[in-house]
């Protein structure tokens, strides 16, 4: 079985967690760390960079599905030959960095000129909707996608909204844009989601709620010091996970909480 098809799995099962490394990471040492928490943390795939000495690297450390990240249509054909099991036009944070940003045609594209260099390999895509679009438009372009056979839709929101809040009502404030174009886009189309972009282990249980099929989790991850650490967060993700189905189990069959 490809290592795909196993991400699939838990896409079905609305439980795939994607661990990022970040699309501008090209330290090896810190792609490194990030592969063995994703690894070890038992998370369902890992995002990388579409570079190919870290994507060898990733491969080396981490037995999951690996995503190679991208803007550029033949950096993604290049990551697909190098072996990448996906291949993932976004994030686009990189570019709010430097104040740029995507429109939906142009994304579009990309995708289109993506998909023309990687038909033949039948690889598994996924598109990252900018967050930084009205809603109307990224609806557009997620039916647009959707026409075009994408397998994978991917958030935005926490990247373009501002982190002035703390505490519990800060992690909320943060996700709350993400989960917002989650909720919207997962009603409009029939491709699953993940939900991407500010969330934390507290906050990843909110996003399945509102129709994620899946989440990508980066900076509560990889910019942690410790190795222990990133192992420890992506566990309790993924454990999050584990806890929700387990809660909507007992009520689908009347378990617990005194139902007869």
């Amino acid at each position: 079985m490809r290592k795909i098809e196993v991400f699939k799995k838990h896409l079905r099962e609305q439980r795939a967690v994607k661990i990022i490394s970040g699309i501008d990471n090209y330290n090896l040492s810190s792609v490194k760390k990030v592969a063995i928490a994703a690894q070890s943390g038992f998370a369902s795939a890992l995002d990388v960079a579409a570079s190919e000495e870290v994507i060898k690297v990733a491969q080396e450390n981490a037995k999951i599905p690996i995503f190679a990240s991208s803007t550029n249509p033949f950096s993604l054909l290049n990551a697909v030959k190098c072996g990448a099991d996906a291949i993932e036009i976004g994030n686009f944070e990189h570019l709010y960095k430097k104040g740029k940003g995507l429109s939906a045609s142009e994304v579009y594209e990309i995708t289109l000129e993506t998909m023309s260099l990687t038909s033949k390999y039948g690889v598994f895509t996924c598109v990252t909707i900018p967050g930084s679009l009205p809603i109307e438009q990224q609806i557009a372009l997620a039916k647009q996608l959707e026409i075009l056979g994408i397998d994978l839709i991917q958030t935005e929101g926490a990247a373009v909204t501002p982190k002035n809040a703390h505490g519990s009502m800060g992690l909320i404030d943060v996700a709350k844009s993400t989960m917002a174009n989650t909720m919207e886009l997962s009603s409009q189309v029939n491709v699953p989601i993940m939900s991407a972009s500010g969330l934390t282990p507290k906050t990843v249980p909110m996003a399945f709620a509102v129709g994620a099929s899946a989440v990508g989790v980066g900076s509560c991850v990889n910019k942690l010091d410790t190795q222990i650490a990133m192992i420890a967060t992506v566990r309790s993700i993924v454990a999050s996970i584990s806890t929700r189905n387990t809660l909507m189990q007992e009520v689908r069959y009347g378990v617990g909480a005194g139902v007869l």
